[in-house]
């Protein structure tokens, strides 16, 4: 990836000395304003360009920052969005139209106001002064309060993603001030010479900054330092972030940076522009407009990206134009489109490509699918086996590959410019997106009908969710979500529980990024800075124990600092290093083997496989995937002994449905098998499960409630008080003790007619279902 830049000839501003102000923002994707101390608002139209003044500013306002009003709070306010505001050294703020003319002077702070920015909703107006001052104004011009006063200017500012905090300079330290007066504040020092620029990612959540120590730094928006550049030859003048996060532009003299969001650089240009005062990204985040302090206005556009999937690699060689290289016979594809690329994905054997104004399909090569597109901002592509996502400035859309509209999601508060491949995750049947209003919560829709599952009751997990990701395979009924929370455990829990409370299971700790298989429900991670692949996580579910053996861990000296997962195809693991560059790891085929041959109940198959292999985690994986379906032979030869002495006592209980029940034990599900015996009419079965684990209320209001095994239940209960040397002190115990005789000899033959009665059944239902299958 890297920047292709264009200047004129000659510059369109009046060069007097040296421009020590020049600002530039964008309109639409191909227009953009600047301005600079020769009074001058300029028009530069990329279609045909062509430049054009728009209005001579009167001779007392030399203008400091300019800020369009934000162009995605919805249709009522678009009149109110062809308005910018505009800061000047004479201590005022303008509301400017986009024809030019002031609407409005606002006597703002004393001595030059050197910052404006809008907030992301539109409701508030945030200026900086050279008098250390920092002014909250309505959209109107009102002054609302004054957030903070101190000594030294302050030369940047930035909201917060959710418009409720401020980052602002003072001097070398960085400071976060929350709107809420009684909130803390953070502040720290985070350069060694005043700090220039900063500015706040409304998507990923990061700050950056950059001053006179000549370095950029990325920090997370608790103010930890996430990455520190080298040292440039010059203060480092201008940054800004691209709207989707994942990249960012810096500025200093003669030089142009593109950078990685983790901080490590994509491209370098050294234009001959003097410093870079301010910089723009595009609203589709495809190009770059810098004001330069000789008078000339910098435009970059984004090139040269990259996208593999299996056997291809394609690379947008130009704004419109994209090279497929087959590497299997170097057989090479030109793809041309009418307008400019803007997002693309390659996965799942489809291309999807949006571009300003279109979508485009490809299965082959030669003729792609081409739909209209609403809104020319798509942000996020995410594909499935059958269909993909587009996200968005309004909405989120699923289409098929044949670019059939399927479902449009929607939910309360939707902010859909602020999603990104972390906090939305599509399957074949599902949508999972964290709500932003609440970290904790995963809304979970049907990918078909864009509705709420089951009975749209989000999925809550005990802390702040940072990253989801849905497996791929299988039915819908037996879809995972795995969860990466912010103390960077991770966890497991299944989709559709059918009004059950979900069971949330704990996979694994220090994961600090994870992908899915494409083929199998396989799923890897950087754990502790190992790569760790769990074979076969759904285990947990079924026999905790087993999770360990089923794990895949690769020594971490083989990767450099933080190495992220990017995705998990076939058998080869994409990461990318701290550095930037990409390294693989290759998985053994034979996990997904075995995958595929429980879907398909092939267990002779798999059995043959692990005698193949010789490899214990297999093995693991085989029982737990037995066990799962109720394959008890399969899960007998897969087993250590004590598992199988389970086994054999599964296979000798007297009826199925007694053999189910106690499967749901095993795997931990008490609920789900006192259920199973309950609807069976096992009440015995149903109050003794109670009593082994002790749950003795339980188990007494089953034996009341079915007035059956009342003297059951009181006589454990009085074993296991004998043993333990105590005496009754519960009510309803003492309560039912006084009328119940409690007789040995009475209960077990109780139980054994009860067993008897169980056999019997069970014996009469073989025989009917023999009969029926002769007829």
């Amino acid at each position: 990836m890297r920047l292709k830049t264009s200047l004129l000839k000659e510059s369109k501003h009046i060069l007097f000395v040296v421009m020590e102000h020049i600002c530039v923002g964008w309109t639409t994707a191909d227009e953009l304003y600047s301005c600079s101390e020769d009074h001058q608002i300029l028009k530069w139209n990329l279609l045909t360009s062509e430049t054009s003044l728009i209005v001579k500013l009167p001779e007392e306002i030399y203008p400091t920052d300019l800020h369009w009003f934000p162009k995605t709070v919805g249709v009522k306010k678009q009149a109110q969005a062809e308005i910018f505001v505009l800061t000047s050294t004479d201590g005022k703020f303008h509301l400017t139209s986009k024809m030019g003319r002031i609407e409005k002077s606002v006597e703002a702070h004393k001595g030059a106001v050197l910052a404006g920015r809008w907030n992301y909703d539109g409701t508030a107006l945030i200026t900086a002064g050279e008098d250390g001052q920092i002014k909250i104004w309505s959209k109107s011009g009102m002054l609302r309060s004054t957030l903070a006063s101190q000594g030294s200017p302050v030369y940047s500012v930035a909201w917060g993603p959710d418009s409720d905090r401020i980052l602002y300079t003072s001097g070398r330290q960085l400071i976060i001030k929350p709107l809420q007066p009684s909130a803390k504040i953070i502040q720290w020092k985070a350069h060694d010479g005043v700090i220039l620029k900063v500015d706040w990612n409304s998507v990923n959540d990061l700050i950056l900054s950059g001053g006179e120590d000549c370095k950029y730094k990325v920090w997370d928006s608790f103010g930890h330092l996430l990455h520190c550049s080298l040292s440039h030859d010059y203060p480092v003048t201008s940054l800004s972030w691209a709207p989707d996060g994942e990249v960012f532009a810096v500025g200093s003299f003669n030089t142009l940076r593109l950078c990685d969001k983790t901080g490590w650089s994509y491209a370098l240009e050294k234009p001959n522009t003097g410093s870079v005062f301010s910089l723009a990204w595009s609203a589709d985040g495809t190009q770059l407009a810098g004001a330069c302090g000789n008078g000339h206005v910098i435009f970059a556009h984004v090139v040269e990206q990259h996208w593999e999937w299996k056997n291809f690699v394609i690379t947008l060689t130009k704004r419109r134009t994209m090279q497929v290289r087959n590497v299997l016979n170097d057989a090479v594809d030109l793809l041309e489109f009418r307008d400019r690329v803007i997002k693309a994905s390659l996965a799942h054997g489809h291309l999807v490509v949006a571009t300003s104004l279109q979508c485009y399909v490809y299965k082959n090569w030669n003729t792609p699918l081409i739909f209209d597109l609403k809104e020319g901002t798509v942000s996020l592509i995410l594909q499935a086996e059958k269909h993909f996502l587009l996200v968005d400035g309004a909405g989120l859309y699923t289409f098929s590959y044949e670019g059939r509209l399927i479902s449009s999601p929607k939910f309360p508060g939707m902010r859909a410019d602020i999603l990104n491949a972390q906090s939305v995750s599509l399957s074949n049947d599902t949508i999972a997106i964290r709500d932003k209003s609440d970290e904790k919560v995963i809304l979970l829709f049907d990918a078909l009908t864009g509705k709420a599952l089951g009975d749209g009751k989000p999925l809550t997990h005990k802390q702040e969710v940072l990253e989801i990701a849905l497996d791929q395979c299988g039915p819908s009924t037996d879809r995972k979500i795995a969860l990466i929370d912010k103390n960077r455990d991770l966890y497991l829990t299944t989709v559709r529980h059918l009004g059950r409370e979900p069971k949330i299971c704990k996979i694994g700790s220090m994961v600090h990024s994870m992908a899915w298989n494409d083929a199998a429900n396989i799923l890897c991670g950087i754990q502790d800075n190992q790569l760790t692949v769990w074979y076969y996580p759904s285990v947990v579910f079924t026999d905790k124990e087993l999770l360990p053996k089923t794990l895949c861990i690769k020594d971490g000296s083989e990767f450099r600092r933080a190495p992220q997962v990017l995705n998990y195809i076939g058998t080869k693991v994409t990461l990318r290093q701290g550095d930037g560059s990409l390294v693989y790891s290759s998985v053994l085929p034979f996990p997904a083997l075995l995958h595929e041959y429980s879907i398909s109940a092939r267990w002779e198959d798999a059995l043959r496989l692990c005698c193949y292999a010789k490899d214990q985690s297999l093995w693991a994986c085989l029982a737990g995937m037995a066990m799962a379906n109720r394959e008890l032979t399969t899960a007998e030869m897969a087993y250590a002994l004590p598992r199988v002495q389970y086994i054999n006592f599964l296979r000798e209980q007297p009826s199925k449905e007694s053999s189910l029940a106690h499967m749901l034990l095993f795997s931990g599900q008490v609920q789900e098998a006192e259920a199973a015996f309950l609807q069976a009419g096992l009440i015995y079965q149903a109050i003794q499960v109670n009593i082994d684990l002790y749950n003795w209320e339980r188990a007494l209001e089953l034996a009341v409630k079915h007035k059956t095994h009342v003297d059951t239940v009181l006589a454990y209960r009085e074993k296991f008080l004998q043993k333990f040397g105590r005496k009754e002190t519960n009510k309803r115990f003492l309560q039912y003790s006084e009328g119940v005789e409690v007789d040995w000899e009475k209960i077990q033959a109780k139980i054994e007619m009860e067993l008897s009665k169980e056999r019997e059944r069970a014996a009469n239902t073989s025989v009917r279902s023999s009969v029926a299958s002769r007829r």
